[in-house]
């Protein structure tokens, strides 16, 4: 990676704050999960049979055509299946492994990468460490009795039947946070809570804007907290953030966190 002497400051200044924290939020967007392949689903890649997103991604579509709702999904999730961790997932994985690391993991993105290279690593994959906060893709969840069961395996709705709770039999919906619908509590509380107590936010390929997530980092910095930001563009962050590096997630992020306990 070849750096100009204000992105070595930077890269630099981060790796220090890092290594001196104590209790680190990671908050994670789309752009980490860009570099290992994958597809946004917004705009004109996103489309399928002329449907964009916002058609599909919703309670009400759901509720009047399931059957279409969920070969949406089997196609996203054919789509996503390749897709392996890349370098910034793995570097982060392997900084919550080592003893003694405080570090927790809130991401936006909802296709699972995060939980592979945690496995990978040896680290644990829970509610402790790890928060998807607009849910998952491989994830699904009953629309009657709430159970929740989690596969890598695309289930198929082009056939006879709907994918059904093993549980109770009822009709299963992919458990992510549709367009119109709230954060689950429980879940977005927690990352405030970690928020709170966390020394130093950092921020890996995320816009900033799309809330209640993007405020998680103004809630450490509120707390006399650092703020590090990691973006190949200027976000709202970058005017305030303790260090901001330019640059891509998989270059910068095994760059700056510590490697070793």
């Amino acid at each position: 990676m070849t750096v100009r002497p204000d992105e070595a400051a930077d890269i630099a200044l981060a790796r220090e704050i890092l290594a001196d924290a104590r209790v680190v939020l990671v908050l994670t967007g789309a752009g980490i999960s860009a570099e290992s392949g994958v597809p946004t689903f917004r705009g004109p890649e996103g489309l399928w049979r002329s449907f964009r997103p916002e058609d599909l991604a919703t309670p009400e579509a759901f509720e009047r055509d399931p059957r279409l709702v969920w070969e949406w999904y089997h196609w996203r999730r054919q789509r996503v299946a390749p897709c392996v961790p890349n370098a910034a997932h793995g570097a982060l994985a392997r900084w919550q492994a080592l003893p003694h690391s405080d570090v927790r993991i809130a991401t936006q993105n909802v296709d699972g990468l995060h939980s592979l290279a945690l496995e990978a690593a040896g680290a644990s994959v829970d509610a402790g460490t790890l928060l998807e906060v607009h849910g998952a893709l491989y994830r699904s969840r009953c629309t009657a009795c709430s159970n929740r069961s989690e596969s890598r395996d695309a289930p198929d709705a082009t056939g006879a039947g709907l994918p059904e709770c093993p549980v109770c039999g009822g009709l299963l919906r992919p458990d992510v946070v549709w367009f119109g619908e709230a954060l689950d509590p429980a879940v977005i509380g927690r990352a405030f809570e970690w928020a709170a107590v966390a020394d130093t936010c950092l921020v890996v390929g995320t816009s900033a804007l799309v809330h209640p997530a993007a405020s998680l980092p103004a809630v450490t910095r509120e707390r006399g907290g650092h703020v590090v930001e990691v973006n190949p563009e200027r976000t709202p962050l970058t005017s305030w953030a303790t260090a901001s590096v330019r640059g891509r997630a998989a270059e910068i992020v095994p760059a700056i966190v510590p490697r070793d306990g």
